[in-house]
């Protein structure tokens, strides 16, 4: 899943950046709401994580800005203020969660999956298509009771196959929901990391999962015979 945290103060942003890298999730970084709202208008991201105090046009008005243009990604809002009223006036604005800061990383994390949740992913914690098991907390992965070791960008591609299995997705889909803003979609990078999930499969079971619809994308479907 891709995520767009706007926070200008250097620390805090590093912080969430690297945390949520971690977390195996997609992240591009804005510092401003200029920069905010053009990187909203041109990716499909699945959450933003916004400061209120960020430079022109602050938190508020980004919030306000996106809903008005129709844009309805989960937004949470983060802020130094804890006055009831601003929490109001954010939610009000459009946001659909709000943290004070300082706060614990684990609340932060409980806070963005509620609202995943909500914008339409999963509130499952385990992802299963046939034999093939994914721990979306612990992103362990088994398949025939067997334990594979992924790397996280691995993870991530098969997560979000995992999430989409039984329709076929885009290369594009796939750039836009498991890499960030520096991918190169010139790049053969989504077909090594097909062929490399292929191969761990491949170790622990006969089956293939991962079917090539040439021309369109790719598809995860419960041990095909036909897989490429």
């Amino acid at each position: 899943m891709r995520i767009l945290v706007v926070e200008d103060e250097a620390d805090v942003a590093r912080f969430l950046v690297r945390g949520l890298t971690e977390e195996a999730y997609a992240v591009d970084h804005a510092t401003d709401g200029n920069k905010a709202l053009d990187m909203a208008s041109v990716n499909a991201y699945d959450a933003l994580v916004l400061d209120i105090m960020i430079p022109e046009p602050d938190g508020m008005e980004v919030c306000r800005r996106l809903r008005a243009s129709g844009n309805t990604v989960p937004i949470l809002m983060l802020t130094a203020r804890d006055r009831v009223d601003d929490k109001i006036d954010g939610l009000d604005a459009g946001a659909d969660d709000y943290l004070t800061k300082p706060f614990q990383f684990g609340e932060f994390l409980a806070r963005l999956r509620a609202l995943l949740r909500r914008g339409g992913a999963t509130a499952l914690s385990t992802l299963t298509v046939g034999p093939l098991q994914l721990d979306t907390r612990s992103h362990r992965v088994s398949i025939a009771d067997q334990q594979l070791t992924l790397t996280t960008k691995e993870y991530m591609l098969l997560e979000y196959l995992t999430r989409n299995h039984g329709r076929i997705v885009t290369r594009e889909e796939i750039a836009e929901h498991v890499w960030n803003e520096t991918f190169d979609p010139f790049s053969n990078l989504i077909e090594v990391y097909i062929n490399r999930l292929r191969r761990h499969i491949g170790k622990a079971t006969k089956q293939q999962f991962i079917v090539t619809v040439r021309g369109a994308g790719y598809m995860l479907e419960a041990g095909p015979e036909d897989a490429q």
